[in-house]
């Protein structure tokens, strides 16, 4: 095969569409960051000495690693960097919490004169790497205990890192990863404990203990008839008694004073039951060999445990102001002026901006200052405010379309490192997203969390710069010859 040949087989194996999504939600990013601060810092968009100027800086320095994993640095060297990429990025994550400075109560930065540099932003590519080569080994399989602890502790051990050094955020995007461990075996009903141990979690806080554990017994019999197909079992013989129990407290306390029943405590009743009722459960599972049910016992005795922790968790885990944040979202304090003024601001920017929006650098909450931290954490409000609907609408065509890619082009490989390695990107963007939309339209707490290739930064711009392009050199290594 002659070098022109090569040359056109290398040309067509880069998904130009890929590179052209990333270069568009760039510069658009770098417009915003420019209408967030213009009217504040710079003269002109490329003014070095503020944000957006800076942020061009960025962008010109991450196109060059771009260009040169794409183009330089062998494809394959990768795979063999993966371990000690990730051992040398957990040394840098734990001597961040000692010798790094303090940026809005996290120690998660390192500072070398004006440029600050941010190990959890590294961590997602070295994780994803080490991921992709473990689990693409032949001898891996997902059921088998051995391999899937070590699968989460790979991404537990960063995970917990980051919690240390207050950086909740970044830590919940690691959540994320469990898309592709679905997508290469991990069952369903895994995916369905996480969405649960969120609703026990929301209903603990906000509801009582007891509703919750109601609802982790409706859950958890439901799942075991639903595994049996006993779903009209379920329906004429759970649920009454769920629903009768639902009124027990309103009873109980509505009996005489100082009567028997007005002293029960519904909650350790119903805990007494499970405590009599679960070794029957297990000994029946053994019996019959059913171990979903099994499962379903352990899943309500975990269920039980996060419930009765969860007081613990948001009260002395938590930090202040996530605390704060938190209670504002789910409704438990009010708070326009105070933690919740970010997100009452961010609204109200999105919503000015109505269909069209009000065009760029006509956007009034962006203008004047409104929104603290909009170049940043909140740029996707400058986009609603001053491009309305149809900037909202693009952009997030824009990533859903990115995403699509990855996973398309992911399915097309034959290699599972590459396979595993691009569900691994595409899951940290559609968790940044999500988590990042969500705050500025009060969905989801402010936690400190960038839109990917669109928020000023430099560390996050190149971790999701290197990130895509890996990707693109695997892919590209793969389909050159096609």
């Amino acid at each position: 095969m002659d070098d022109s040949s090569v040359g056109r087989g290398l040309k067509k194996a880069i998904d130009w569409k890929l590179i052209a999504l990333y270069l568009f939600l760039v510069f658009f990013g770098l417009v915003n960051i420019y209408a967030s601060v213009h009217s504040s810092e710079p003269s002109s968009i490329l003014d070095w000495s503020c944000r957006s100027g800076k942020q061009f800086v960025w962008i010109v320095t991450a196109l060059v690693i771009g260009a040169l994993i794409l183009f330089v640095i062998p494809p394959k060297l990768w795979e063999s960097l993966s371990v000690p990429l990730y051992v040398f990025v957990v040394v840098l994550l734990v001597a961040v919490i000692f010798l790094g400075v303090e940026v809005k109560g996290s120690r998660s930065w390192f500072e070398f004169g004006p440029v600050r540099f941010q190990p959890a932003e590294v961590s997602k590519i070295s994780t994803s790497l080490l991921l992709a080569l473990i689990m693409s080994h032949p001898s891996y399989k997902m059921k088998r205990p051995r391999d899937f602890i070590a699968t989460a502790a790979i991404i537990i051990l960063p995970m917990l890192i980051i919690l240390a050094e207050k950086e909740t955020g970044s830590a919940l995007v690691y959540v994320g990863f469990i898309f592709m461990l679905y997508r290469e075996g991990l069952s369903g009903w895994l995916l369905g404990l996480v969405g649960l141990v969120i609703l026990l979690f929301i209903l603990t806080l906000t509801s009582s203990p007891y509703a919750a554990i109601l609802v982790l017994v409706g859950v958890v019999s439901f799942c075991n008839a639903l595994n049996k197909g006993d779903i009209f079992k379920w329906l004429i013989t759970w649920v009454p008694g769920i629903v009768l129990a639902a009124f027990l407290p309103k009873i109980f306390s509505s009996s005489p004073d100082g009567s028997f029943l007005q002293k029960i405590n519904t909650v350790y009743l119903l805990v007494g039951i499970a405590v009599v009722a679960l070794p029957f459960i297990f000994v029946r599972s053994y019996k019959n060999k059913d171990n979903f049910m099994a499962l379903c016992a352990g899943a309500f005795v975990v269920g039980i445990a996060l419930i009765f922790s969860a007081d613990f968790i948001f009260n002395k885990v938590l930090q202040d102001h996530q605390r704060k944040r938190i209670e504002v979202l789910l409704g438990m304090k009010e708070d326009p002026s105070g933690v919740g003024y970010n997100v009452n601001q961010s609204m109200i920017a999105i919503g000015s901006g109505g269909f069209k929006g009000k065009g760029f650098l006509n956007g009034t909450q962006t203008t004047y200052g409104f929104v603290p931290e909009q170049s940043t954490d909140f740029i996707f409000c400058t986009v609603g405010e001053e491009w309305g609907f149809i900037g909202c609408f693009v952009v997030i065509l824009a990533y859903t379309l990115l995403i699509w890619r990855l996973v398309y082009d992911a399915e097309r490989c034959r290699e599972s490192f590459t396979r595993i390695y691009g569900y691994c990107v595409a899951s940290l963007l559609f968790m940044h997203l999500f988590i990042n939309i969500g705050m500025t339209i009060g969905l989801m707490p402010v936690i400190g969390i960038p839109l990917p290739m669109m928020s000023y930064g430099g560390s996050s711009l190149w971790a999701f710069t290197i990130l895509i392009f890996i990707f693109l050199a695997l892919y590209r290594e793969e389909r050159k010859y096609f």
